[in-house]
């Protein structure tokens, strides 16, 4: 069992709490079964350095991405390991029944107990048809708040009995840790007015970063489950043991955000040179999208994660690095743990 939030180790102030945001990247002339093999051995390895909690994201209709059936991968990344949290960044709740989602989390709490973590989002997590094709009608999500309170009934045994119509079994009961995910101040101000914590996505979202956070601090309303705000910031981070060869491996993400940004998808594509792929406006555009981004060298990485803590005041920050070599995805976490100063595993046992 770990605990939901994350503390400093005693007699070490340079530690900095990091968690993993992982997408199941689909590399080019792969396939997800082997997606979910790197993934396992990524929270494995995770683990071991002193990770915090290893979160899954939903998106659909994306070849590059695999995590689609999010609450399955979870389920396969905890049977996997043994201490690490695994849960959502996030579960996009419109697109499912509060219902299904309590059981699906209670079951999972049940067989991973005091391990899984529960972060919902309000975007649809695809395009518009596959929206459609996902919830039956468009919505923008506006009654993300009615879903958020049906679904917190569900869990909360208080509120239901054994007379009751209908009830999430399992779930009811069960201390699952709801976190609400956000790119804008929308889930910002109702995760503060619920007292949940918070997890701003700051590696797609930047320029938010400071006003979502200031709000959910001003506004939050202490609760059962949370006496003081506790923020976890998105952070696209690339390690490597050169700034040259971190420089090289950003271009996969690169890649990527390009054919966001032209309405493509496709799977993840290896470094390549950048140099005639973009147009002036396109290059600006993507640069703009990947400004929070900490690449580089062991020293380059330290100095931007320090920046981060104390720009932003967040408690945790939860990484992802779009990385084509498996390989070089494993070293350039265990750069950023290193740079972290994460208390590394002993003997089987996190060092707490």
């Amino acid at each position: 069992m770990s605990e939901p939030y994350a503390s400093f180790v005693p007699g070490n102030p340079g530690y900095i709490p990091l968690s993993v945001l992982d997408l199941a990247p689909v590399l080019a002339g792969s396939t997800p079964a082997q997606s979910f093999r790197n993934s396992l051995e990524l929270a494995r390895h995770a683990e071991q350095l002193g990770y915090h909690r290893y979160w899954l994201a939903e998106h659909h209709n994306m070849p590059g991405v695999a995590s689609s059936a999010t609450s399955v991968v979870i389920g396969y990344i905890a049977a996997g390991t043994s201490r690490i949290r695994v849960g959502s960044g996030g579960i996009m709740l419109p697109n499912h029944a509060p219902l299904v989602i309590a059981e699906q989390f209670g079951t999972l709490e049940s067989m991973y107990p005091g391990r899984i973590d529960l972060g919902l989002g309000r975007a649809p997590g695809s395009d518009r048809r596959t929206t459609l094709a996902l919830r039956r009608d468009i919505n923008s999500g506006e009654d993300f708040p009615e879903l958020l309170e049906e679904l917190q009934t569900f869990f909360d045994a208080s509120a239901t009995s054994y007379h009751a119509p209908v009830r999430a079994v399992p779930g009811e009961g069960l201390n699952v840790p709801i976190w609400l995910l956000g790119s804008s101040d929308f889930s910002a101000r109702l995760a503060a007015q619920k007292g949940l914590p918070f997890a701003f996505a700051g590696h797609f979202s930047p320029d938010y970063t400071q006003r979502a956070l200031r709000i959910y601090r001003e506004y939050f309303q202490p609760s059962e489950m949370l006496k003081e705000p506790y923020a976890i910031l998105g952070v696209n981070a690339i390690a490597a043991d050169t700034d040259e060869e971190a420089e090289w491996l950003s271009t996969t993400m690169q890649q990527q955000f390009l054919n966001i940004i032209r309405g493509r998808t496709g799977q993840i594509q290896p470094p390549a040179s950048m140099e005639g792929k973009w147009t002036d406006y396109e290059q600006a555009a993507v640069e703009k999208q990947l400004s929070s981004t900490i690449k580089g060298g062991p020293q380059r990485i330290r100095q931007g994660l320090e920046r981060y803590m104390q720009d932003t005041g967040v408690n945790e920050l939860i990484m992802t690095s779009m990385i084509y070599d498996q390989q070089a995805r494993l070293h350039s976490y265990e750069l950023i743990a290193q740079a972290a100063g994460l208390p590394q595993t002993k003997q089987g046992q996190a060092l707490r």
